[in-house]
């Protein structure tokens, strides 16, 4: 578990490292006019990428903390509904359009770079909320399960990184916490 927790960190690190890299929103026109930018589609790749190594690694975690605490994790709908009434997962339906944007990247090859920069700018846009559900999630595990991360290597800048999105979401009123 506290090799989980320490991935966490690190993904949430290099996916904000990536998107940080670029100027949001993404335009249409600009990914046209940059289509042979091989810096500039390197970093949409790693956000693509990074941003699905975070979810799929959350829920990894998500499902093991409930193994660990003897709880049934038959269904990940079954998880999500745990860590939904804990306020861990922000809402199961939140999760599903994160996870149904990183699926859709995995299996489109789109060439429209307006729809190829509204993908992108949904992703960004979602990550907000897979940062504060992993510092939820980090919280969770270090009080109710007594586990913290595997080492401190990414710990600052992971605190660092989630509370900037935080207090962001905050001045933007769009944190409904």
């Amino acid at each position: 578990m506290a090799g989980l927790l320490e991935a966490i960190q690190r993904c949430v690190y290099f996916l904000h490292a990536s998107s940080h890299s670029l100027s949001w929103p993404l335009q249409g026109e600009h990914l046209l006019k940059h289509k042979k930018d091989n810096d500039l589609f390197e970093s949409l790749a790693a956000i693509n990428e990074r941003f699905a190594k975070l979810q799929d690694t959350l829920g990894a975690a998500m499902r093991h903390s409930l193994i660990l605490s003897g709880e049934q994790a038959d269904s990940f709908m079954k998880v999500l509904t745990i860590f939904e009434k804990s306020g861990v997962v922000e809402s199961i339906e939140a999760w599903q359009l994160a996870r149904a944007a990183r699926n859709l990247a995995a299996h489109d090859y789109e060439t429209d770079y307006e729809l190829v920069a509204a993908h992108f700018n949904a992703l960004n846009e979602q990550q907000y909320m897979l940062f504060k559900t992993a510092q939820r999630f980090v919280q969770f595990a270090l009080h109710t399960l007594k586990v913290a991360p595997q080492s401190n290597d990414f710990s600052q800048e992971f605190d660092n990184i989630t509370r900037l999105h935080t207090a962001t979401a905050k001045q933007l009123g769009s944190d409904p916490n």
